[in-house]
């Protein structure tokens, strides 16, 4: 059974930074494309970083290129994502999603529980 979990969510003040992590178990990843998403109160989950288990470019939404890096540690099995220059307008839950497809999407398989990023402003 696949079972991702976040970790490394909390409390910062704006400008500030925070590394989110996902540690993914339950089967051989290769073949997976893995991505970070959030969803801030009252608003839907919206894609933030994705990329591939095996290697490759990743993936960014416009909100967050140049401030957010998704990267992988393949023997944790884990994938992270850094976040600098944080903004209020990141405050959300995140969550980290496995696919096998190119791009994750809200209809990927596999979800993790989420972590609380909440930035002060």
């Amino acid at each position: 059974q696949v079972q991702l979990v976040e970790s490394g969510g909390g409390l910062v003040q704006a400008g500030g930074s925070l590394r989110l992590s996902c540690a993914a178990s339950g089967r051989t990843f290769t073949r997976y494309t893995m991505g970070w998403f959030r969803q801030a109160p009252g608003k839907e989950r919206e894609f933030v970083a994705s990329i591939r288990w095996t290697g490759g470019s990743p993936y960014y939404a416009d909100s967050v290129a140049g401030r957010f890096t998704i990267g992988r540690d393949y023997a944790k099995n884990t994938v992270y994502l850094q976040m600098n220059s944080l903004k209020a307008e990141d405050t959300a839950v995140y969550y980290c999603a496995a696919d096998t497809a190119v791009r994750p999407s809200s209809r990927s398989p596999y979800w993790g529980q989420g972590t609380q990023v909440t930035v002060s402003s």
